[in-house]
């Protein structure tokens, strides 16, 4: 098993904002887009198996945003970004920093966004296993 705890507020920004240069048609990252990045590299450099995982691999989230007047530790957080729009930018990261070959691995992913004391994104990889129940 694998436990990482990136703190700070987590990134809003999604891997779909991905921006298009109209004169050359060419993609590019905004700004709020590579410091996500930034965010997430950071907070798993150093982390990762000195092996990339193998295997199908269940994958926990939880994006845990600051408390804010009117929502207390634990609440749910029911406005955007989506979680799926979320954790596709942080799956990338976790491919390119070599947890696993290729995101495409992970077979369950449970992802939750909430209000939390101590904000930042908490994940969690295990290896599946025959025992494992969905």
């Amino acid at each position: 098993m694998i436990e990482i705890y990136i703190p700070g507020k987590p990134p809003t920004a999604t891997a779909q904002q991905k921006g298009m240069n109209r004169a050359t048609g060419a993609y590019y990252k905004p700004l709020r887009l590579r410091e996500a990045e930034v965010y997430y590299l950071n907070g798993l450099l150093g982390k990762a198996p000195e092996k990339p995982l193998e295997g199908a691999l269940t994958l926990s989230v939880q994006f845990g945003f600051p408390v804010t007047k009117g929502h207390k530790h634990g609440d749910p957080k029911i406005t955007r970004p989506d979680t799926d729009n979320m954790i596709k930018l942080l799956k990338d990261c976790l491919t390119h920093c070599g947890f696993w070959r290729d995101d495409a691995q992970v077979a369950v992913e449970m992802v939750a966004k909430v209000y939390h004391d101590r904000p930042g994104v908490y994940v969690e990889i295990l290896e599946w296993s025959e025992e494992m129940e969905v």
